[in-house]
């Protein structure tokens, strides 16, 4: 790995955060009450029932600007809808401290960087999240 291991966790979620030109402040707190508070983890039934705060989870965030890649136009994806990185940063840090005051390990990826990123997904649960507009 070129720039070294930047975020690692043990169990809870890997959080990859795409933001748009038309996201906001309050949109990255929602999303990040709405992440930490979702009910995916087995509880003693196996059921999806419990949160990662309830299961001591942890949570990666990676930024990941090509979730907004639009390929409905040909062959060459579009990002006309992605945040410029200026307000994706800020929105970044946003949904980062806001995650920390709900849940007790964070790690995150590099900014606007080319990162090489690893993940074991422990059972099919793979979500789209939204802040709720």
């Amino acid at each position: 790995m070129r720039g070294g291991l930047t975020g690692e966790i043990g169990r809870g979620l890997c959080v990859f955060l795409g933001i748009a030109q038309r996201d906001t402040p309050e949109n990255a707190r929602r999303l990040a009450e709405k992440v930490t508070q979702l009910r995916i983890f087995p509880d003693p039934n196996g059921k999806m029932n419990l949160s990662l705060k309830e299961v001591a989870g942890e949570l990666l965030i990676v930024s990941q600007f090509t979730l907004y890649g639009d390929t409905r136009g040909g062959n060459r994806p579009s990002y006309a809808e992605a945040a410029k990185p200026e307000l994706a940063k800020q929105l970044y840090e946003v949904f980062i401290n806001s995650c920390r005051e709900r849940c007790p390990r964070v790690a995150t990826g590099s900014f606007q960087a080319q990162m090489e990123v690893r993940l074991t997904n422990d059972g099919p649960v793979t979500l789209m999240c939204y802040s709720g507009e």
